[in-house]
């Protein structure tokens, strides 16, 4: 990942096989069926709610894969820790990753990824699995690449996106039809306070 030493963030375009991908949409809809998506919150602790106005996505969080797309996703996932603590130092030590579905009209404001009491969460990710994406579908993520600039990445299936969780704020824009992902964040041991 030089791409994220040199600036903070990568792209990559045809990250994992079509195939893949399509076995990965087709979990979300069996899990959305199943009734496992609930309404995405912001904040954590008694500050936790849904806010419709900040957040309008669904989400099902993930542990253990239970699919032949899922058992793909996960040593790819786990491939790219290895290889981010070997050339990065980061210090990764496990993943957290939800399915996110984002019906039209939703959107999700700017903030970041980190919370400002843990700073656990280092790297962001995001594994786009639409089929069939275009700019006139919405649904771009608006990564703020400095105080006055940004990159949008259309959620075009296969395209991941990796950012320091520290450093970028970002949104997502709103959209015009369903919008599918796989979201997560590699975690390190939070620092212990200075004495």
């Amino acid at each position: 990942m030089p791409a994220i030493a040199q600036r903070g963030y990568a792209v990559v375009r045809d990250a994992l096989a079509p195939s893949i991908i399509e076995g990965l949409r087709s979990r979300a809809r069996e899990l959305d069926a199943d009734g496992a998506f609930a309404p995405a919150h912001v904040g954590r602790g008694e500050s936790r709610t849904a806010r419709n106005d900040i957040r309008g996505d669904r989400i099902a969080w993930r542990g253990k894969a239970d699919s032949a797309a899922e058992v793909v996703l996960a040593a790819w996932l786990e491939a790219l820790r290895t290889a981010c603590n070997r050339e990065l130092f980061l210090g990764l030590e496990d993943f957290e990753g939800h399915y996110a579905i984002y019906p039209p009209g939703a959107r999700y404001a700017r903030h970041r990824d980190r919370f400002a009491d843990d700073d656990a969460r280092v790297l962001s990710c995001v594994l786009y699995l639409n089929e069939a994406w275009h700019a006139s579908d919405g649904g771009a993520l608006r990564l703020y690449t400095s105080p006055h600039d940004s990159a949008d990445v259309l959620p075009r299936g296969g395209t991941f996106v990796a950012f320091l969780a520290a450093e970028f704020d970002h949104e997502v824009l709103a959209v015009s039809r369903e919008r599918f992902a796989f979201t997560g964040w590699y975690r390190r041991r939070p620092l212990a306070p200075a004495c």
